[in-house]
């Protein structure tokens, strides 16, 4: 994937000029106090470096890369330490910054915030490196123990900086884009590791096994282009999906969009690492995927249905279950898609979580939005309601997660809050504001549907769970 450069954000000025000045005097400071680095070694690095810094790869739809450079500087940390000199990894670590496409008018500013960032994470890797010297010096297998502190030190100098470039920047939830970096700060430790045992080579075998250094910065950039290549296609898949969806029924593809926001919110109140929060966004995304076989005038008839239309539409659940059970990527999160699986049972205590997750984003957007029998509800009702059937329809940890994260972010959903409806004549009161109603039998009596529901209805909705699609 070929890197682009987007422009440098003016308000990251001030803060990139003191953050690269900052390390530029420190280097400074250790040449003055520990002697200047070995040119030979600092040239060869350097260049390494700004080799490594060019053969990165982009993230698309974020402001980061991936860089194999992890290894140069680590083994720059462990060359340099050699002669007692910290100042060699931190140029190193400038040298990195050198990105010839960012020589622009207005892209510049990126060459002084790499520069800053890897300069800042190996001077602290350099320093924790001197520091845990007898240890890192023994024999490997403690030796690779002990090298984890610097690693570390040198991811958390590193990322902090970038860190608080975002939140300089402003625009984005700090718990976001921690939640963002996290996957970044994982995939640098093993190349951390690597660039130390290659720096031990580069000591034992001189200069020349530096080029050994440039096929691994190659394969790892090929092995992460590839894990992009894999994601791509995925969320290529389920966006060839959603467009379907959309196509036949514009209201489902925009419920599945803010089901699988709630669905997020949910997973980062509940502490979700980034793998399983990517793998609750495809399960929200795809919930009603088998809506494609059900026909438009259910799915928003306005009226009742009769018990066979209804029948109709519950059949959507399985098609939603075999559908994703043939794609290879979705398969683990077809179960979600059934109603069987996302109703509460506090007695299944091996139960996964992200079904119940799943049902109350639904169950959430379902009530705060306007649906073909009925406008949307206020949002202090569908919180009630949400609550009120916490422990009994719902899983009560995952009701309070979303109505914390909805409040925290001082969003408002629903009634007078909607930005678009396809159903603007809706009624104000429906067969669905409250949930599946009542089944009618041939007598005339009524018998409570499956689900639950604050006002009986004489058929069931359109709808296919208490408060939920």
């Amino acid at each position: 994937m070929k890197q682009t450069v987007a422009p440098f954000p003016r308000q990251l000025a001030l803060y990139c000029a003191v953050t690269f000045a900052g390390v530029v005097a420190a280097a400074a400071a250790l040449i003055v106090a520990q002697g200047p680095p070995a040119a030979i070694s600092l040239l060869l690095l350097g260049g390494l470096a700004v080799f490594g810094i060019h053969h990165g790869v982009v993230v698309p739809g974020k402001r980061l890369s991936f860089s194999p450079n992890v290894m140069v500087l680590m083994a720059a940390v462990v060359v340099f330490d050699h002669d007692r000199t910290a100042a060699g990894a931190v140029l190193v670590g400038l040298a990195s910054g050198l990105f010839l496409p960012a020589l622009g008018r207005r892209t510049w500013g990126w060459m002084l915030l790499n520069g800053a960032t890897w300069g800042c994470g190996a001077a602290a890797a350099a320093l924790t490196y001197a520091a845990l010297r007898p240890a890192t010096s023994s024999a490997l297998p403690l030796a690779l123990i002990a090298l984890l502190v610097p690693a570390t030190a040198f991811i958390v100098g590193n990322e902090t900086l970038v860190l608080l470039s975002y939140v300089v920047e402003g625009g984005r939830r700090f718990r976001e884009i921690v939640v963002e970096l996290t996957p970044h700060l994982a995939s640098q430790l093993p190349f951390a590791l690597l660039g130390f045992l290659l720096g031990r080579l580069y000591l034992s075998l001189g200069p020349t096994v530096m080029v050994l250094i440039i096929v691994p910065i190659l394969i790892a950039r090929e092995m992460f282009a590839a894990y992009l290549r894999v994601k791509d296609s995925h969320d290529e898949t389920v966006g060839m999906l959603i467009h379907a969806l959309e196509a036949k029924d514009r209201y489902t593809s925009g419920h599945s969009e803010r089901v699988a926001d709630y669905a997020r919110y949910i997973g980062e109140e509940l502490n979700f690492m980034p793998a399983r929060l990517e793998r609750l966004r495809f399960a929200a995304l795809m919930h009603d995927i088998g809506k494609l076989v059900v026909p438009n005038e259910l799915l928003n008839k306005p009226g009742r249905l009769t018990p066979d239309e209804f029948a109709r539409v519950r059949v959507h659940e399985k098609v939603s279950v075999q559908m994703l059970s043939h794609i290879d990527f979705l398969r683990p999160i077809a179960a979600a898609s059934h109603s069987d699986n996302t109703r509460f049972d506090p007695d299944d205590l091996d139960h996964p979580i992200e079904p119940y997750i799943v049902m109350i984003a639904d169950a959430y957007d379902a009530m705060t939005s306007t649906r073909a029998y009925r406008k949307a509800l206020p949002q202090d009702v569908a919180f009630k309601e949400l609550r009120d059937k916490a422990g009994i329809q719902f899983h009560p940890a995952c009701v309070e997660a979303l109505i914390n994260a909805v409040e925290k972010r001082g969003e408002k959903h629903g009634d007078g809050f909607e930005s678009d409806t396809e159903f603007d004549d809706a009624p104000v009161v429906g067969l669905g504001s409250a949930g599946l109603g009542d089944l009618l039998h041939h007598d005339g009596s009524a018998e409570r549907a499956r689900g639950t529901g604050t006002a009986p209805a004489p058929a069931p909705e359109a709808s296919t769970s208490s408060t939920s699609s």
